[in-house]
């Protein structure tokens, strides 16, 4: 089974990653790809080749941490409330993170998203080592026993 970890910089919003507009002449809208998102893309698959990651295939776990940016006022925030302190701290949402890194590292992490089987997401404490988003992606076995969600009756 093949696994790698990439540290990745912080993903772009998903409102700044995709932008709709109506063409000239035209009278519905498209949605394209920003120029930011195209650099976020680069980036990450920059970093990617650099770390050896070729794109899997089959069934892939993808596992993300996504630490935000740690505010200036931190220690003051931590003091006045040491175990939610950073439930305040700005941050883009896990499932919009997911869908960036989706779009960003299809073809280079995995060929398709679609290869997607197991997806887990957490935010982090911002720490120092500043904002960024870490990823493992993993291949998985194609025979996989799903959890008992119910037990039976009897």
């Amino acid at each position: 089974m093949t696994t790698h970890t990439l540290t990745l910089p912080y993903p772009v919003s998903a409102n700044r990653y995709w932008r709709s507009f109506v063409p000239r002449g035209g009278n519905r809208a498209i949605t394209v790809v920003s120029d930011e998102a195209k650099a976020y893309r680069e980036e990450c698959a920059w970093r990617a080749m650099a770390a050896g990651l070729r794109p899997l295939k089959g069934r892939v776990l993808l596992e993300l941490w996504l630490y935000p940016h740690r505010p200036q006022d931190w220690q003051r925030r931590q003091r006045l409330d040491p175990e939610t302190w950073d439930d305040s701290v700005q941050c883009i949402d896990l499932g919009n993170c997911e869908k960036v890194l989706s779009d960003a590292l299809n073809g280079i992490a995995w060929e398709d998203d679609k290869q997607h089987r197991k997806i887990i997401k957490e935010r982090m404490e911002p720490d120092e080592h500043g904002a960024r988003v870490v990823i493992r992606v993993s291949q998985v076995a194609a025979k996989t026993v799903a959890p008992q969600l119910f037990a039976e009756a009897s």
